[in-house]
């Protein structure tokens, strides 16, 4: 499967690895699926587990951004979004919905409201962590 995971799935992955959130991580290690990212998805992620509030509450050393970057780099398939979007009710998301249909994903996995409202999107699957993991 091609999967989209959006910055919300990797951050909590990263910080808060238990449950479904931390099994989609788990997953992606184990070759379960590709996931399929754009480079402004991962410039949003490395951003946001930058942030010094982040850094300091959840301890996240460079080293494990740079880990967790990498990981999705060794298991994914990089693709440059040819197609604007704008039908997200969060305009911030409608990169997901681009890397998905320029990568030809399958799903997009997210917790997001703003996303999960419009599954489907134009053939893609809009789904929880456990709902991806169902199907894996």
């Amino acid at each position: 499967m091609r999967i989209v995971m959006d910055t919300g799935i990797l951050v909590s992955a990263l910080i808060r690895p238990r449950g479904a959130i931390g099994d989609v991580l788990h997953a992606l290690r184990d070759g379960r699926f590709i996931a399929v990212y754009s480079t402004p998805m991962m410039l949003e992620i490395a951003d946001v587990l930058s942030r010094p509030k982040i850094r300091e509450k959840y301890h996240v050393q460079s080293g494990d951004i740079e880990a967790l970057i990498h990981l999705v780099r060794l298991r994914g398939d990089l693709v440059i979004p040819k197609q604007t979007i704008t039908v997200c009710r969060d305009p911030k998301d409608n990169k997901f919905l681009e890397a998905a249909l320029a990568g030809k994903a399958d799903a997009i996995v997210t917790g997001d409201d703003d996303l999960l409202v419009l599954h489907p999107f134009e053939g893609v699957q809009i789904l929880r962590p456990a709902e991806l993991l169902e199907r894996l």
